[in-house]
């Protein structure tokens, strides 16, 4: 089943368990991700791709609970393994929440964002939502720049809010196909 991003509709209401098995562990695992890919490779690289404001769809505005229609600051990265893209990730934050709570993020430059999260007892995560993406979906388009695949087949994906001091960060996870060379 593919699911599309209508204007109104959120496709991050799919239970994970109809993903296919292989892809499952990813989707509902709450650990850490980039530890449980580093822990998969050889090697283990993060590619930022673009950091800065921008325009968000009307599912993650919803999820992040943000009801302005003015920019929020967003940062786009690739997580590496062995050499191959293996996830897009979309970290999502209000411009307000920055200077404040979540100002960390400006200065991530290469390195995970995972470390910060995991680690800081006062951030509190949301139950992880999954979806399937394809070509209807600006987040598999933002993917298939950031990889250099055009042709990228529909690709699921996983997303969870993050809360400090009750500043919300929304981060999406979108698996690549090259995450079926990792053990699962």
């Amino acid at each position: 089943m593919t699911l599309a991003h209508f204007p109104g509709r959120d496709p991050f209401r799919i239970a994970a368990w109809q993903a296919p098995r292989p892809m499952r562990g990813w989707l509902t695992d709450d650990s850490s991700l980039t530890a449980r890919i580093r822990s998969r490779c050889g090697h283990f690289s993060l590619q930022v791709v673009s950091q800065g404001k921008g325009r968000v769809m009307p599912d993650e505005r919803a999820a992040l609970g943000v009801r302005h229609h003015g920019d929020l600051w967003i940062r786009e990265v690739l997580l590496i393994a062995d050499g191959a893209p293996v996830v897009f990730a979309r970290s999502l934050v209000p411009e307000t929440g920055i200077p404040a709570v979540w100002h960390l993020l400006h200065g991530l430059g290469g390195r995970p964002l995972a470390n910060v999260l995991f680690n800081d007892p006062r951030v509190r995560r949301s139950p992880l939502e999954a979806a399937r993406l394809d070509a209807r979906d600006s987040r598999w388009h933002h993917a298939a720049r950031a990889t250099g695949e055009p042709t990228l087949p529909s690709l699921w994906a996983r997303r969870s809010a993050f809360k400090r001091g009750g500043a919300p960060l929304l981060i999406t996870e979108v698996f690549l196909p090259a995450i079926r060379n990792l053990a699962p």
